[in-house]
């Protein structure tokens, strides 16, 4: 796993249904990137990762959400 990125904090995956409903499962940010791959395309196109505080990839600026292609490059640096 990626040094700087603490997997382990909390994160709620967003904008992925759930049965009749679509709410936000919370998990580790290592959770919820790993759930957000099994998802289908479609599913993973609609889908928002909001870590419980701002994410900084690649000494970047800090990201307070990721979607699509950003949780792509999260699961990436997930080993």
């Amino acid at each position: 796993m990626t040094e700087g990125i603490d997997w382990q904090m909390s994160a709620a995956l967003e904008n992925v249904p759930r049965g009749d409903s679509e709410l936000a499962q919370v998990s580790s940010l290592a959770g919820a990137v790993r759930e957000w791959v099994m998802l289908d395309g479609e599913m993973q196109a609609g889908a928002l990762l909001t870590p419980e505080r701002p994410v900084a990839v690649d000494d970047g600026e800090p990201v307070a959400a990721f979607a699509g292609m950003a949780i792509r490059a999260l699961a990436e640096r997930l080993d």
